[in-house]
This record gives C-alpha cells, structure tokens and sequence, in this order.
C-alpha cells in the first residue's frame, strides 16, 4: 500500500515510529506534494489549465517518489549494497529536482492571481523551497566522496536560497 492511501493522521503517525521508513525522504516528497497541491490550485483559480496538469503531474510524482525514498532506505539497510545505496541518493535528488518545477510553476501562477490567491502560490513556493533544501541535505547525505549528484543537489540549494520566494 503507498503512502498516497493513508489518512493524514496515519502517515504522520508512520513517520513518528521509530522505525527505518517512513522517515525525513518520505515526509520531504509528501510535503512537496502538498506544494504542487497549492500550486495547482492557484493555477485553477487563474484558469491555466496546462499549469494545472503540471502541478497534478508533479503531486502525484512527489507522492509516488515518497514511496520509492522509503522502500529505497529499508532496502539499503537490509542489503547494504551499492545499488541500494545509489539509490537513497537518486530518489531524494529527484524530489529535489520535482520541487524546484514546483516552485517554477507556482512563481509563475503567483503572477496572474488576485492576491487572496497568490498566497496559496506563495506558500507552494516557499514550501518547494523548503523541499529542495531538505531533500539536497539528504542527497550530501547518502553521496560519498566526490559524487556529481551532491554537486547537483548543493546546486538546487544554493539556487533556491539565492531566490525570493515573496510576490513582488
């Protein structure tokens, strides 16, 4: 069962076990989830419609990678192999890079909607933000040596923090 079919309440409650999944690359992926789910709802309010298939085309992909962080990490730990382990790298990385369209797709949306909406693209943003800064943090994490993909993870955060996340 994916963690798309768990109530709110439970998911938080399976990340709170202590337990070696669900853990911070699953709550990464659902949070940035929910920041294409604001993202995508702002798009409606301004009525873009390819903007809204974006944004339901990245929750669902953060939600299904929430999956694939946490089966990532339990097999690592039951194998230790270096498949497994190359793994708890790509998955976070690529919750980083799905997060960085988020925030592209909800600056852009934050534009063209009345103010009372453009808090919910703002807070997508922010949130994506908040996603890709965790998510490269695991990547830094899980890489060992010189490995490009901390390089690309140290990338997506440093260009995160270097841009506003308010309207104006």
């Amino acid at each position: 069962m994916g963690y798309e079919q768990l109530t709110l309440s439970a998911f938080v409650a399976a990340v709170a076990d202590p337990s070696p999944a669900p853990a911070s690359g699953a709550a990464i992926a659902v949070t940035g989830s929910l920041a294409a789910a604001l993202a995508e709802l702002a798009a409606a309010f301004a009525d873009d419609a390819p903007s809204v298939e974006r944004a339901a085309s990245l929750r669902a992909r953060l939600l299904q990678l929430a999956d694939e962080d946490a089966e990532a990490y339990q097999a690592f730990m039951e194998s230790g192999s270096e498949q497994d382990r190359s793994r708890t790298i790509d998955v976070p990385l690529a919750i980083a890079e799905a997060a960085r369209d988020v925030i592209d797709l909800a600056r852009r949306v934050e534009q063209r909607v009345k103010p009372t909406i453009a808090g919910d693209a703002a807070a997508a943003a922010a949130l994506g933000a908040a996603v890709v800064t965790a998510a490269s943090a695991l990547v830094v994490i899980n890489a060992e040596g010189e490995d490009p993909r901390a390089g690309r993870a140290r990338e997506l955060a440093t260009e995160v923090q270097r841009t506003p996340v308010n309207r104006g």
